[in-house]
């Protein structure tokens, strides 16, 4: 992965860069855009970064996935989806960006795809033989984080068997955005059981990567969202991490994901790592109350699953930190200046679903 980065007085934008080893051109790109004058209105903020995210398409190629990351996404989402002129996967979701801005965004190119939009929220992504297809900004109406969480894993499956996948044998990752995941959560857990079981997701078969996390839409009646990544053709092999040696299986306490998933394509694989925290492999939480050693612990869980997957930290595209704590921003920032200070990344305030995980993080490889 090469590294790039570019800021001025308004904004900064970090990226990395995966390049064919045949070939000179990018194969692949990250891109994270922040805004870096917090006394900007909202707008302005907006029309920024917009005209800077067109920039890194130009040079990057079709974008397979955006993620807004917003402040007061009641008051700014009809905003944003009124510029946005691309036809693409795109997730917005309400998890403030903690350098004190109102807008912030991560970008995900390809030079060689060929992208199709196949449903209300789901696009399909054609490259070297492989359809990928990306569910996203799933919300529903129903009533409860239960029945919230039934009815939009529901409706992926449905959108998936609609492509010849299905949700057991060809999701690869999955993000559920939860408000006030301190209250929602267990009803988001209870969800996904109950569809698993239907689909024959068990402790003894596998399950599915996944981010369960802090995270608002612009309808306070959205307890849950949903993101999703599925993929299917010829050559594929997966590989599921489970870093055992440092993390225990999330069945055990009564949860159901995989800590990563490895795609292996002919040319190329992908890396997706689940949220992770401090945890050890008694499903216990480290370091209650100390957010230096939560984050340490942390990198360390993500680098033993990076491990496990062949690869490590040089190969990552880009990273999303996620506090409960706007105090501790300092604290974490500083550690990953220090450690990673060319990926990608960005850090929002978002409760991971634990009240003693102060911090979590989630990552894409590519090698």
């Amino acid at each position: 992965m090469l590294y790039t980065s570019y800021s001025d007085s308004n904004i900064c934008i970090s990226s990395g860069r995966w390049i064919k080893d045949d070939a000179t051109d990018c194969a692949e790109s990250f891109a994270i855009l922040s805004l870096t004058d917090t006394l900007m209105p909202f707008d302005s903020q907006l029309d920024l970064l917009l005209d800077n995210l067109r920039k890194v398409i130009e040079e990057g190629g079709t974008p397979v996935l955006m993620r807004f990351f917003l402040s007061d996404p009641a008051n700014q989402t009809e905003s944003l989806r009124e510029r946005l002129a691309f036809d693409c996967p795109v997730s917005i979701i309400g998890q403030a960006p903690l350098n004190g801005t109102k807008i912030a965004a991560m970008v995900w190119c390809r030079q060689s795809a060929a992208i199709c939009r196949v449903g209300d929220r789901m696009h399909k992504v054609t490259e070297r033989g492989i359809d990928e297809y990306w569910y996203t900004g799933g919300l529903s109406a129903s009533d409860g984080s239960y029945n919230q969480t039934v009815a939009l894993l529901d409706d992926l499956s449905a959108g998936l068997e609609a492509q010849g996948l299905t949700l057991e044998s060809d999701c690869m990752r999955t993000w559920l955005f939860v408000q006030n995941i301190d209250v929602n959560y267990k009803g988001v857990v209870d969800g996904r059981n109950t569809v698993f079981d239907r689909h024959g997701l068990t402790p003894d078969t596998h399950f599915i990567a996944s981010t369960g996390i802090e995270g608002r839409t612009a309808d306070c009646g959205n307890k849950v969202m949903l993101d999703a990544v599925a993929a299917k053709g010829p050559g594929m092999a997966v590989k599921y991490l489970h870093g055992d040696t440092h993390l225990n299986r999330t069945s055990e306490y009564g949860v159901r994901f995989e800590r990563g998933t490895l795609v292996e394509y002919p040319d190329r694989r992908h890396v997706y790592i689940s949220g992770t925290a401090s945890i050890d492999n008694k499903g216990k939480i480290l370091y209650n109350g100390d957010i230096v050693r939560q984050t340490e612990r942390m990198i360390e869980n993500v680098g033993v699953l990076l491990s496990e997957a062949g690869c490590g930290f040089s190969q990552v595209g880009a990273m999303i930190v996620y506090l409960r704590d706007i105090a501790d921003y300092s604290a974490v920032k500083k550690i990953f200046d220090t450690r990673f200070p060319d990926c990608p990344r960005v850090i929002v305030q978002a409760p991971v679903c634990r009240p003693g995980w102060l911090v979590e993080m989630e990552c894409i490889a590519i090698y």
